[in-house]
This record gives C-alpha cells, sequence and structure tokens, in this order.
C-alpha cells in the first residue's frame, strides 16, 4: 500500500498525522520495536518506554535508532503528558496509572494490529482462543502455502504483525491474543475465529465475561465468522446477519467428525475430507483444530484438496503436545505452552488411558477447581512444582495421589519412578511459567533436557 493512503488511514481513524502527532511507544520488546521502524518509515516524531531498567532488546534498539528518546526504568509522568497518541504493548496493561490518566488527559490508544490494518489492504484471517491458536495459525499458514498463495503469519506468534508488510503477501494469518484486541478497533478480518474461552489472563482481565468480550473483538467489521458450537461461550457469539461456517468435534456443525464404513473422518457437511488418523497430531482437540482451519480456509476460498494435504503434512508445534522421547516403555510428552488450565484439560481429555501429569508454575488468578474433573478422570498421579503449587494440591485434595517437586529435574525423576511399561507423563503446567523459567519454551526444553539426561 502507498505511504499516502496508510498515512490518510492513520488521519482519518487515528487523527495521526506526522505533522502534529507526538506517539509514545509502551514498550521495548519485538512489538514495540515493530511499531518503532513503522513509524519511523512514514515520518513520525516519537519516543519510546519501559518500566524496566534494563530491557532485554534496549540495546538493539538504541543502536538502531540513537535519536529517539528512550525512558525506561519506570513510567516517566513528563514523556505521558506530552503524548497525544500511545501505542501499547500487549505486555503492558492498560490499568497502568500512567496511561489511565494520559487517556483521560485525552491521549489516544493506538495498537499495532491497528497501523498494520491501516497499512493493509490484503485479506486477513484473525485466530484466537484460550487454546490451540498458534496450532491453528500454523495450520492456515500451511494451507494457504499449499493452495500456491503467497502468505506470511505472526502477530502473537512469531513476527510481530507489522514486520509481515515487508513480505507484501496475498493474504495473511494473524494469531491475536486477548492484550491485543482489547486495544484494537478497525481490524476487519476476511474469516476469523474464536476457537474457545476458558479461564486464562484473569490477573488482567476483571472476569471471565470481559475476557471473552475481548476475544469477541476478532469479530468486528463484516468478514466470515467461524464457531466452535462445543463451546457455550463461543457459540453465544454467532450474529444472524454475519456469514457464519461452524465446527464441532462432538456433534452436526459445518465442519465436524463422522462415521463411514467404521471409519472417523473429518467432514464437511455431508462429505468425507480425510480420515482422521491421517491427521499426524496426538488428541482429539487436535482434530478440533484441524476443522476450525478447515473452516477458515474454506470462508477465504482456499480448495479442499489443498487444505487436506498441508493436514496430512503438519507435524505440531514444538511445546504443544510434543513426543520427547519412548524411554523403557514410558512415554514422554511436552505440553510446555498449555499455560492455562483449558490447555492442560484439553490434553488430558485427548488420552484413552491415564497419564502421570506434571504442572504447576504461576496460576494467573485462575480457579485451579476447574482442573480437578479432568484430573480425576485422566490422570493416574500428579507431579507439581512452581509458585502455585499448593493451590492445585488444595484444589486437588483426594482426587489421585499428588508429589511435590522442587524443580523441573526433580519433577522428572519423581515421574520416571511412578511410571511403568505403556505409561505416558504429559508435562502440562497449567500455568504460566515465568516464576521459574524465562518463558514457556525454556520451561519445556528444560524438560526436554531432563527427560534426555534420565535416559542416558
Amino acid at each position: 500500500m502507498d505511504n499516502a493512503v496508510i498515512l490518510q488511514n492513520l488521519k482519518t481513524h487515528f487523527s495521526l498525522e506526522p505533522e502534529t502527532a507526538k506517539v509514545l511507544v509502551v514498550g521495548i520488546g519485538s512489538t514495540g520495536i515493530s511499531v518503532a521502524h513503522f513509524l519511523r518509515q512514514l515520518g513520525f516524531r516519537f519516543a519510546i518506554t519501559d518500566s524496566r531498567d534494563k530491557p532485554p532488546l534496549l540495546n538493539e534498539f538504541a543502536e538502531m535508532m540513537p535519536d529517539t528518546p528512550v525512558f525506561t526504568g519506570g513510567f516517566d509522568e513528563a514523556a505521558f503528558k506530552v503524548a497525544t497518541h500511545l501505542v501499547v504493548s500487549p505486555g503492558v496493561t492498560l490499568n497502568e496509572k500512567s496511561i489511565i490518566k494520559a487517556v483521560a488527559q485525552g491521549s489516544k490508544i493506538v495498537s499495532d494490529i491497528d497501523l498494520f490494518a491501516c497499512a493493509n489492504d490484503a485479506p486477513v484471517i484473525g485466530v484466537t482462543g484460550s487454546n490451540g491458536k498458534s496450532t491453528v495459525t500454523t495450520m492456515m499458514g500451511d494451507m494457504a502455502k499449499q493452495a500456491g498463495l503467497r502468505v506470511a503469519i505472526g502477530g502473537n506468534l512469531g513476527v510481530p504483525a507489522l514486520d509481515l508488510l515487508e513480505q507484501q503477501a496475498q493474504i495473511y494469518v494473524l494469531e491475536l491474543s486477548s492484550f491485543q484486541l482489547e486495544r484494537t478497533s478497525v481490524l476487519n478480518n476476511a474469516a476469523a475465529t474464536v476457537l474457545n474461552i476458558s479461564a486464562d489472563h484473569l490477573d488482567r482481565h476483571s472476569s471471565l465475561a470481559d475476557y471473552a468480550e475481548q476475544k469477541r473483538r476478532a469479530f468486528r467489521g463484516n468478514g466470515a465468522m467461524v464457531l466452535n458450537l462445543d463451546d457455550p461461550l463461543v457459540a453465544a457469539m454467532q450474529d444472524s446477519s454475519r456469514k457464519t461456517l461452524t465446527f464441532s468435534i462432538k456433534q452436526a456443525a459445518d465442519f465436524h467428525l463422522g462415521m463411514m464404513d467404521g471409519i472417523e473422518y473429518l467432514m464437511h457437511q455431508q462429505q468425507a475430507l480425510m480420515p482422521l488418523t491421517d491427521l499426524p497430531l496426538e488428541g482429539r482437540h487436535n482434530a478440533a483444530n484441524a476443522l476450525a482451519a478447515l473452516a477458515l480456509g474454506s470462508a477465504v476460498g482456499l480448495d479442499m484438496e489443498s487444505m487436506c494435504k498441508a493436514l496430512r503434512k503438519f507435524k505440531g508445534l514444538d511445546h504443544r503436545m510434543q513426543k520427547v522421547a519412548e524411554i523403557r516403555g514410558v512415554t514422554w510428552v511436552n505440553d510446555s505452552k498449555a499455560t492455562n488450565i483449558g490447555a492442560c484439560v484439553a490434553a488430558l481429555e485427548g488420552y484413552q488411558h491415564k497419564v502421570i501429569l506434571i504442572a504447576g508454575g504461576e496460576a494467573k488468578g485462575a480457579d485451579m477447581n476447574e482442573l480437578k474433573p479432568a484430573v480425576c478422570e485422566k490422570a493416574k498421579s500428579v507431579v507439581l512444582m512452581g509458585k502455585d503449587a499448593p493451590l492445585i494440591e488444595k484444589a486437588l485434595a483426594g482426587c489421585v495421589p499428588v508429589y511435590a517437586a522442587s524443580n523441573i529435574n526433580e519433577a522428572v525423576k519423581i515421574a520416571a519412578h511412578l511410571a511403568e511399561s505403556g505409561d505416558s507423563v504429559l508435562l502440562s503446567p497449567a500455568c504460566a511459567s515465568l516464576d521459574q523459567f524465562k518463558n514457556y519454551q525454556d520451561r519445556g526444553d528444560k524438560f526436554v533436557k531432563a527427560v534426555m539426561e534420565f535416559a542416558r
């Protein structure tokens, strides 16, 4: 898109003009840096701030943009006071006092996703939900590539949305978090889905209803809606005035599971698309992810043959139901990306046999009692670690044997002692990782390392 058109869009939607705007970028992370590049290319004046003394990307930013004013070690009130516009990174809560005060004094909040929307005229597929969004986003990217399109994927997953513009794609697939959506107002997805809603990030959102409402913002505009009929909160988002496609692994839908000649298939209405056994992923929740991706692809005109071919080749994501090893008959599975209860429950429900569960970390305000039914049904024992292990142990009282571990290495040793040939040991923490690890990837990597050292 031509810069003149982008600038006109920014002026129309946000009164954002290089001649008059004083933009403050809040957060020196990958998103904040992508915003800084975008603003500089368009000739905007801006400063950048971070509450941390030494954000990890500070030196990199300073080398790239040495003339840009930088404020760290707390939010400088003076910087917020003069800002006409705030571009707040998803990792920063809008409940920060400095942000609230600036908005009250007339500053406008703009998201990186808003800026992307003003600079892009290609179709966008938006993917959100508590669980499965990275898997579905990646599936969609593979499907579009298989169909011969030039596709770019990112957003909350991998590359920030604004950096994707350099790829000049024919179609964009964006993973969208609740934090991105709550501050986004102009994105009009050609097709979007809310995969599911479960308790997550209640330390940032006031309630489950508020969290669901932020997810619903993926459906702003007039594009196709893809809804999960198995999730009541998502099914209730239906809008009769909009094109809608549905998916389900439990009931009839536009995309669903069905039996033909004793074989279970991924189905489009009455058409069998491919046997479920051709999907190279563990767990029935991944069947739901595949159906959602098929519905999204169908909504933007991808052909079924290409989409099914992509699904057959899809190998899944690291740290998401990733088989690590089979050692002395015991299967070890890394699901470190299960940072909330819903993801852990989905992982457990995908098993036909009982597993040894390793869980725990930072609960983010979630009610751990919601974990108990799935654990009682699907776990033979649980090994707990991390900050909120006592909360989970209390919630699981009387359900299954519970063992305490001080770290991931000890958790692996305890699980190995409990496991017998034919068992699966599942790391699916149901919690965030930042109490003991850099992020969920670091947690998963350390789990894999511990398992492999145990195998020696």
